[in-house]
């Protein structure tokens, strides 16, 4: 371990000050344990402080609450971002967690039977119990296309948009159609920016709501059934609602939008006006790309359009390999960990956030993970 006088001991670190170190530390809380809580940002709920601006809940509000605490009466059912960050401030405030801020966590060890957190700063936090709750989306994945280097125009990450007014004049490709490209592009497509998709798979989509009845409570429902019935009606409930939208370039996987989500931990596309548009002609839809040149792209199928901004929907990546030096993690095939509690030699190590294959929202399942892990916690420190 690092010199004990730049060693800080806890009975619990919490990595992550969004919603899943937030309701971790919570539900510690409720059973008497404090836990220390680094973030690296310099306030609660940095990635929702940096997510474009137009960006909603497509989860309802009463499903989407952490634990001891539920949104504001006055909150619209699709809470607004600010309203989520909003909220993540009361949360920690009503639940009295001060995180330490502006901290990076740059490697996790096991030491002389503590779980040590070093800081870029070269302090370290030490504890027998780590939570570690960085979230599915810590870094973005940046794939360099073929021909970029020709490209004139401007490439970036979906990660900095923040609204349409900085492209205002341009033409403008997302590649990419997850819930972030296809808001993306409605967002542009409403504020007059000339924008196009780049789709190279086929992609589940689904109506926010379905005659006043939010997609959601019928996916929670759905879940319940036996898994071949709960895919059929998922199925049946696309066909009716979404239909074949081949004519307009987007090709439907076979799987259901369940099944993919709970084998692939694939979320579906949510619809709240993007496919309008794309029947309307304002978004076309290309195939995956073939090539960048100076001002344009060529697509697979042979097309070319001018272009002058690519914004890459392409997603983000956990990493969380390079902070486990010393351990091998169970994790899948998109870097996530599969299990709630380590086991073994990660005995006292924990993951809330990263589980994105529940019906329902990430928020929905943080909710149920939270108090799971602080049961666990406060057993093992109880005997």
């Amino acid at each position: 371990m690092a010199d004990t006088a730049s060693t800080t001991h806890a009975p619990v670190i919490v990595i992550g000050a969004g919603p899943a170190g937030l309701a971790a530390a919570a539900c510690l809380q409720q059973r008497g344990i404090h836990a220390t809580v680094i973030e690296q940002a310099q306030a609660v709920g940095a990635s929702w402080r940096n997510h474009y601006e137009r960006l909603h809940l497509h989860t309802v509000k009463s499903h989407s609450a952490l634990p001891g605490l539920p949104f504001p009466a006055e909150a619209p059912r699709y809470v607004p971002r600010q309203g989520v960050v909003d909220y993540l401030e009361a949360y920690a405030q009503h639940h009295g967690i001060v995180p330490v801020r502006g901290q990076t966590v740059v490697r996790i060890t096991h030491e002389g039977g503590e779980w040590c957190a070093h800081l870029a700063s070269g302090q370290v936090f030490a504890a027998p119990q780590l939570v570690l709750a960085t979230g599915a989306n810590r870094e973005p994945l940046v794939p360099l296309l073929p021909g970029q280097h020709l490209f004139a125009g401007r490439v970036l990450h979906s990660r900095d948009y923040r609204n349409a007014q900085a492209l205002r004049g341009r033409r403008v490709l997302v590649v990419g159609m997850g819930n972030t490209g296809a808001e993306i592009a409605l967002d542009l497509a409403e504020q007059g920016v000339p924008v196009a998709l780049s789709v190279r798979s086929p992609v589940n989509i689904v109506k926010r709501d379905v005659l006043g009845r939010p997609t959601q409570l019928s996916s929670i429902a759905l879940a319940r059934l036996p898994e071949p019935l709960g895919d059929a009606l998922a199925s049946l409930l696309r066909r009716l609602t979404v239909g074949d939208l081949s004519r307009w370039g987007l090709r439907t996987p076979r799987a259901s939008p369940l099944r993919q989500l709970r084998r692939e931990g694939k979320t579906p596309m949510i619809d709240i006006g993007t496919l309008a548009r794309i029947r309307s002609g304002e978004i076309a839809v290309f195939p995956g790309i073939a090539a960048l040149q100076r001002d344009r792209v060529r697509f697979l199928d042979g097309r070319e359009q001018a272009f002058d901004t690519i914004v890459l929907a392409t997603g983000y990546s956990a990493g969380l390999p390079v902070l486990f030096p010393q351990h091998t993690l169970p994790l899948d095939a998109r870097g996530l960990p599969t299990v709630l509690h380590g086991e073994g030699a990660l005995q006292g190590l924990h993951f809330v956030g990263f589980d994105i294959r529940q019906p329902g929202g990430l928020l929905r399942t943080i909710a149920m993970q939270a108090p799971r892990v602080a049961d666990r916690i406060a057993a093992v420190s109880a005997a």
